[in-house]
């Protein structure tokens, strides 16, 4: 099968399209044909050398997919080949064929192309599970996104405002803060040019946040804190804006706050697919409805993956890019 390969650490360009044996479905593991594949930051990360995949799993990039069924492993019983499908990876899924644990596996939603719901897996899972299982966001209260205009951003913005909280973004441009506007955000931040904490505090009359969703780490660890309200959960996803930082921990006491770090990736089989389950049964039904949908910014084939990263490290788009086969 084809599938993308990288020679050596580096820029977009070690990036290469070879033939590599194609996988067998292991026990309770289904395989895919795979239709489009997502992009996501951690991607990029393991393309430079700074995030290797955990022990044995696959050692590709891509980490979501959508397409058809082609063969089922020992024990699963729930799918069928043939079956339209998306599904979350530990790495892998920039290829023809992908094998993942059936209960990582999700149908593609009614209303969504197969190629369209490539866009879903890694976003919701990791907004439904950081924001709603962990941090507990709840109605009538405001919830800070950085990079609000990501993938992951887009689809915090739109999951939030169906719970009934209020939503602050920040973004780097007019354009994207009116794509979160029009999302449903209520609090449009340019970091280049305002300061998040004062203006968020202003906005919230002084109150600041009960949940952040901050994707920079090191960067912005202070200010998260200084921006969040009593009893406020702090919750990094990401570390775009470095690794290390000080803290003043009397801020957060008085605060009664609390700074949670969390990976999708390196959880277990049974951690995943009970936040699969999750998702299915809460965000499926908005998805089916229209009321949450994906924001896809472009798409190119897996010839051109070079292509789709430099956009990525861009930051140019809006939403999610995918890759076509």
């Amino acid at each position: 099968m084809r599938a993308v390969t990288v020679s050596s650490p580096g820029g977009p360009e070690v990036l290469e399209v070879a033939d590599v044996p194609a996988p067998d479905p292991a026990e309770g593991e289904v395989r895919i044909r795979v239709a489009a594949a997502g992009l996501n930051r951690a991607d990029i990360l393991q393309r430079q050398g700074h995030y290797d995949p955990p022990p044995g799993s696959p050692q590709g990039l891509g980490l979501e997919v959508s397409g058809t069924l082609d063969a089922l492993g020992g024990g699963v019983d729930d799918w069928a080949v043939g079956d339209e499908v998306c599904a979350l990876l530990v790495g892998g899924g920039y290829a023809e064929q992908v094998c993942v644990p059936a209960g990582q596996v999700l149908p593609v939603p009614e209303g969504v192309g197969l190629v369209e719901a490539a866009a879903l897996p890694e976003v919701v899972c990791t907004v439904w599970s950081n924001v709603f299982l962990t941090a507990n966001l709840q109605p009538g209260e405001t919830l800070l996104v950085h990079g609000g205009s990501s993938g992951i951003g887009t689809m915090a913005i739109q999951l939030a405002r169906q719970v009934g909280a209020r939503v602050a973004v920040t973004a780097g441009s007019q354009e994207k803060l009116d794509v979160c506007r029009d999302l449903g955000a209520q609090i449009l931040i340019n970091y280049k040019d305002e300061d998040f904490v004062e203006r968020l505090k202003a906005e919230t009359d002084g109150e600041g946040a009960g949940v952040i969703l901050d994707n920079m780490g090191a960067k912005y660890l202070q200010r998260n804190v200084d921006a969040l309200g009593e009893s406020g959960r702090l919750v990094i996803i990401g570390m775009q804006g470095g690794i290390k930082a000080e803290l003043n921990i009397a801020t957060l006491l008085r605060k009664r706050g609390a700074v949670i770090a969390t990976a999708l990736r390196s959880r277990s089989r049974a951690e995943k697919a009970t936040i699969v389950a999750a998702v299915r049964e809460h965000v499926w039904p908005m998805i089916e409805a229209g009321t949450v949908r994906p924001i896809i910014h472009s798409t190119y084939p897996l010839e051109q993956v070079a292509d789709a990263h430099a956009e990525m490290e861009s930051s140019t788009h809006i939403g999610k890019i995918l890759l076509t086969l």
